[in-house]
């Protein structure tokens, strides 16, 4: 999954959050405008010579193209690993103002065999971790971790490979300092509990959030200061067992999060145990989105934009990346 610069496209948008999306741009948001949305990002011609997997959905893993094709034989026809977003999504932490703890853990032994049947060989959990006055708690990050390493065990007994994805959102006025506190504890209760849960950590991908100030932080971070307090934060507190760290991009636009992973790589490569690699969704699907607009003159324009994304990520990997692709 982190060979050969490759890195993995997210395209697991719950129906909320994807119809959000939609509906920003004026598309429909119904079932069949999501599936022919998909079937435009999972055909696009040459995908896989710079991903190596995607992440889908529960409604996306059962649909097909509009021919009958289920969507899982396109993808691994193209060389491409399917994996599946297993949690249920963030809920208020009962107790815990302004936390959120992800559920999901119920029944999902049977769900995991499930996907295994239908194709799937990794999946993904994300835990949310908010920062502002207060929080995260000790017990909120505990909880999380908790949580993440059951799913993690879970996955490794059916076969699948877990993504590991404890994100610490951008939002809010934190600076590049206190993200990467946070970011410390959070990845430190997390190691604690994947050992505690007996996961092993060859067997998994860690899906964590770059090293940035808040959002709305009035200073903001060059890559290179950004790519020093990621790659320092990450060689504190995770193991070298771990094969690979493909980053989240958690809002950043897209140029910003490939000019990011460029930073680390050019800097770094040489010297961290792990592949530095990209799991990225909006930031490499929504040039395709807003050029797609539910038209299907535009499908060809939308997927060469999506396939420019990739190759620049691909790039960001090796530490190649300009802004001169950009135009390419």
């Amino acid at each position: 999954m982190v060979a050969d610069d490759k890195g993995v496209l997210a395209m697991d948008e719950s129906h909320p959050t994807c119809n959000k999306r939609f509906a920003k741009l004026g598309i429909p948001q119904t079932e069949e405008a999501r599936r022919a949305y998909r079937e435009l990002l999972i055909t696009t011609p040459g995908l896989g010579e710079s991903i190596s997997g995607v992440i889908l959905f529960d409604e996306t893993i059962r649909q097909q193209k509009k021919d009958g094709t289920p969507f899982i034989k396109v993808i691994t026809d193209a060389g491409i690993i399917p994996g599946i977003k297993v949690d249920a999504g963030a809920k208020d932490m009962a107790g815990h103002p302004g936390e959120k703890i992800t559920e999901g853990l119920d029944g999902l032994r049977e769900r995991l065999a499930e996907y295994f049947q239908m194709g799937a060989r990794f999946a993904k959990w994300r835990a949310v971790i908010t920062v502002g006055d207060g929080v995260p708690s000790r017990s909120g990050l505990e909880a999380n971790a908790h949580a993440l390493a059951r799913y993690a065990a879970l996955c490794q007994e059916a076969g699948l490979v877990p993504i590991v994805e404890p994100e610490v959102l951008m939002d809010g006025e934190h600076t590049l300092e206190r993200c990467r506190r946070v970011t410390e504890e959070a990845l430190r209760n997390v190691f604690i509990q994947l050992n505690c849960q007996r996961v092993l950590l060859e067997g998994i991908i860690l899906k964590p959030n770059m090293v940035l100030p808040g959002l709305t932080c009035p200073q903001q971070a060059s890559d290179e200061a950004v790519a020093d307090a990621t790659v320092q934060c990450l060689l504190r507190n995770v193991p070298a067992a771990v094969p690979g760290i493909a980053f989240l991009s958690g809002g950043q636009s897209a140029e910003l999060a490939s000019a990011r992973l460029n930073a680390m790589n050019a800097r770094f490569k040489s010297r961290v145990p792990w592949a530095l690699s990209f799991s990225y969704g909006r930031a490499l699907q929504q040039p395709a989105l807003e050029i797609w607009h539910d038209d299907e003159a535009n499908v060809k324009a939308a997927q060469q934009a999506l396939l420019r994304r990739v190759r620049c990520n691909r790039a960001a990997r090796r530490g190649e990346y300009t802004t001169a692709m950009e135009g390419i």
